[in-house]
Formats: structure tokens, sequence, C-alpha cells
């Protein structure tokens, strides 16, 4: 599976983007996509995921309410809706995927298998 992550740009605190990741391959139900960010001088983190066996949705505290995950399998594609976007989500997100991830390992980004480029998200205040 290969995958293209794009949407990003800069944006002025409030506003929101919709990142795309998109596989060569069928990402449909059998794996787990996530989005993580990078901030310059900071470690990777973890932003959302739709799991593979049940399609749930998961986020970190930080964007939960202000983000979506979804998916669309028929385009192959995984968006991430952001809300309310402020300077705090300035930085370099990427998408990812795996086919037999475990719920208790989403956050965690070695466990996946598959990366796409990233995407820069700019939030001014």
């Amino acid at each position: 599976v290969q995958l293209q992550a794009s949407g990003g740009g800069s944006v002025q605190a409030g506003a929101s983007l919709r990142l795309s990741c998109v596989a060569s391959g069928s990402i449909s139900r059998p794996y787990t996509v996530a989005w993580f960010r990078q901030a310059p001088g900071k470690e990777r983190e973890f932003v959302a995921a739709i799991f593979r066996t049940d399609t749930s949705t998961h986020y970190s505290s930080s964007t939960k309410g202000r983000f979506t995950i979804s998916r669309d399998n028929a385009k192959n594609t995984v968006y991430l809706q952001m809300d309310s976007l402020n300077p705090e989500d300035t930085a370099v997100y990427y998408c990812a995927a795996d086919r037999s991830l475990i719920l208790s390992s989403l956050g965690i980004g070695n466990q996946y298998d598959y990366w796409g480029q990233g995407t820069l998200v700019t939030v001014s205040s």
C-alpha cells in the first residue's frame, strides 16, 4: 500500500482544513488508518485513527471534538476534517496504515507499516 497525503495549507486561527490520504491499493475495512503530526522541534504525536475491524474512530485529547476522521472505501481515501484550528495545530501531518494493529496500539507510530509523505498545516493567530 502506498499512501499520499494532501490538503495542507496556511490558514488563520478558527479556520478549517480537510486533509486527504489516498491509497494506491485498497484500504477498506481490514486496515487501520491514522493521522499523526509532528511540529517543529517536537516529537510525532497521534492525532486520530479509524480502526480496521469496527471502523470506530479514536482521537487524541487535543483534537477530540474539533477533528473528524472518516473514510471513503470506494475512493480508497481517508479524510481528516479539522475545524477550529489554532496555532498549536501547526505541524506536518502524516497518514499511516496497518493491517494487523490492535486497538491498544492505535497511538503508537512505530506499529504502523505504511506511511505517506507529510502535508504541512500552518495556523497563524
